[in-house]
Formats: C-alpha cells, sequence, structure tokens
C-alpha cells in the first residue's frame, strides 16, 4: 500500500474535498492523485501556498511552502 499525506494543512486545503491522508494499491495511482491535489491547489485554490509532491519509500508527501 502506498499512503499520499499532506504534510500540513492551510486553510483553503481544508476547505477542499480532498483528504489529508489516503492510501492506493499502486505507486501510479498514488502519484496520480499526488499530482493532481498539487495541480488543483496551486491553480484553484491557494494562492498564498505552493504544493509539491515528495516520494519516499511507500509514502507520498504533499509538503508546502509560501508562494513567493
Amino acid at each position: 500500500m502506498i499512503t499520499v499525506k499532506m504534510q500540513r494543512e492551510c486553510g483553503c486545503f481544508k476547505k477542499s474535498s480532498y483528504k489529508s491522508i489516503e492510501t492506493f494499491a499502486n505507486i501510479e495511482d498514488a502519484k496520480s492523485k499526488a499530482n493532481e491535489i498539487c495541480e488543483s491547489m496551486n491553480i484553484n485554490f491557494c494562492q498564498k501556498h505552493k504544493f509539491i509532491s515528495v516520494e519516499e519509500n511507500d509514502e507520498i508527501t504533499i509538503k508546502m511552502s509560501i508562494n513567493k
């Protein structure tokens, strides 16, 4: 099982329909979901933060930084 999780949740993320932790049967589905979340949050929701996904072992963490 591969886990996709948010490192921290900003207010915009909490207002979205995304879950902070999800598990997937394979890495391709997990990467696809992580990329979907990052793209959506970067374009449609939060202009204050930038979201990127980082793969580490059996986990993909969506990290947030201040958008400059």
